[in-house]
């Protein structure tokens, strides 16, 4: 699929599965390669697209057909993935207010006591994918929100698009750590070395943004990402820090300690309760979006310690190597 997706953007005619794509997709795994990066393209006309790839196939409805059997392809395994998720916000939210008393299984925690510098490389560019465009799914919810909610949305994305200030856009601060690392900052550039783990995060976010029925999973989802941001960014500053990665390294993720610390508050009491006393109906689709989100990360985090536990690089194929 990803490859009959890449051919059609290049020639500008249609997928080849476009007639069948229900067919075409069905007996595809949801979490492969093959349909994460086949939406990954798809979901990356609607962002900036691609050189050489008309404008126009943003809305090519060839393309949309396929995208949405891909999309409840997906939906479904997530759904049958989370079948005895939490009734309540509350419930769901929970145990990420706590910080676990065992982190043997963190991710952050691992490259801040025992990292070494080309795992921090690997990380970063992994998720260059999003943070190189980061909030920008999230902006999608904006208009559909109304009252409180959208006031604090919008605040808290004024905080990740610099404030007015060009050099302190968060997307502008990663593209800084990166070139600390050595690696290429240029947008999109690691994108033939990420593995499937790594396109479902960034997938997950593009499906909820792109859809005003799943704005509520889409709220979840920040919200998921801002609770349990500012632990983890403490100590990835440090794992830069001992590393000697560099001060912009380190600065990226020192900004996301004070700020989404003030966030994780805002986007709760704010944008989740606000979106609630207006539509209590979403509250299932919140805590969806939470769900999905930590199923997805911790997927992730699963892959990247295992193939680094054995030696072995956690993208398809390792970086050059760097200093």
């Amino acid at each position: 699929m990803s490859g009959d997706v890449t051919r059609a953007l290049r020639s500008g005619g249609p997928p080849a599965y476009a007639t069948h794509a229900t067919d075409a997709v069905r007996n595809a795994d949801p979490f492969g390669e093959d349909l994460q990066l086949a939406l990954y393209l798809l979901y990356e006309l609607h962002y900036r697209g691609f050189d050489g790839v008309d404008d126009a196939r943003e809305w090519d409805p060839d393309l949309l057909r396929l995208r949405r059997a891909m999309e409840d392809h997906l939906l479904h395994a997530l759904r049958s993935e989370l079948s005895d998720v939490p009734r309540s916000v509350e419930e769901a939210f929970a145990p990420l207010l706590v910080e676990p008393v065992d982190l043997s299984g963190s991710l952050s925690r691992h490259l801040e006591t025992d990292g070494e510098l080309w795992q921090l490389r690997e990380y970063a560019a992994l998720r260059s994918l999003y943070h190189l465009k980061e909030a920008d799914p999230h902006a999608w919810v904006i208009p559909r929100l109304t009252g409180r909610a959208k006031a604090a949305m919008v605040a808290i994305e004024y905080d990740e698009f610099g404030a007015g200030r060009a050099d302190r856009v968060h997307a502008r601060l990663f593209a800084d750590l990166m070139a600390d690392l050595g690696l290429d900052p240029t947008y999109g550039r690691y994108l033939d070395r990420a593995p499937a783990p790594l396109l479902a995060t960034v997938n997950l976010m593009s499906l909820f943004g792109l859809h005003r029925a799943l704005r509520g999973a889409l709220v979840g989802h920040f919200a998921c990402v801002e609770v349990t941001s500012s632990p983890g960014s403490r100590r990835m500053a440090e794992a830069m820090r001992r590393c000697e990665a560099g001060p912009a390294a380190e600065h990226f993720y020192a900004e996301h300690v004070e700020a989404d610390a003030v966030h994780e508050q805002v986007v709760r009491h704010e944008v989740v309760a606000g979106l609630l006393a207006e539509e209590p109906d979403l509250e299932a689709q919140v805590v969806f979006g939470c769900a999905a989100t930590v199923l997805l990360e911790d997927r992730l985090a699963h892959h990247i310690r295992e193939n680094w536990d054995h030696g072995r690089s956690a993208l398809r194929s390792p970086l050059p190597s760097h200093r």
